[in-house]
């Protein structure tokens, strides 16, 4: 399924009302992650801006021990300070890289933002080396505008 094809998916997903926000997250992490081929973990984290750090929400893929990560440590703790996109095409180049699984080979961290302030992200890991584009930041983009809608 293109992006294209995706992005309609996302916006029923928020809209549904009988669902619970946690519901919805954990339905396009799902989606996500069955429809799109190098996807092959998905997850949510958010932050705790008192404590300095990021707090795994709902995801789809293997179980990881990364539930709890302080601001500055990995990739997704330099997003929750840089407030920026993160590519990874290959993890092992990079060194405050938290290895979730010796199966990931790249990664991609969007920052997710509701009134200007940065309050968690999207996390996608892939098997695969260097398959993040473009087409993959607009997109998931996308996917935090709609989700912050739920906030």
């Amino acid at each position: 399924m293109t992006f294209q094809e995706l992005k309609p998916l996302i916006s029923t997903i928020v809209a549904k009302e009988a669902f619970s926000k946690e519901e919805k997250l954990q339905e396009i992490c799902n989606l996500l992650k069955n429809e799109i081929s190098y996807y092959d973990w998905v997850g949510f984290y958010f932050a705790n801006h008192e404590a300095k750090t990021l707090h795994l929400g709902p995801y789809a893929g293997s179980e990881t021990d990364h539930t709890v990560i302080p601001f500055g440590k990995g990739i997704c703790g330099q997003v929750a300070v840089s407030n920026q996109n993160f590519v990874v095409p290959d993890v092992s180049a990079q060194d405050n890289y938290i290895a979730c699984s010796f199966t990931v080979k790249s990664e991609i961290v969007v920052p997710l933002f509701v009134n200007g302030t940065n309050i968690g992200q999207i996390d996608i890991d892939s098997h695969v080396l260097d398959p993040f584009t473009n087409e993959d930041e607009v997109f998931l983009e996308f996917v935090n505008q709609e989700v912050a809608k739920l906030y």
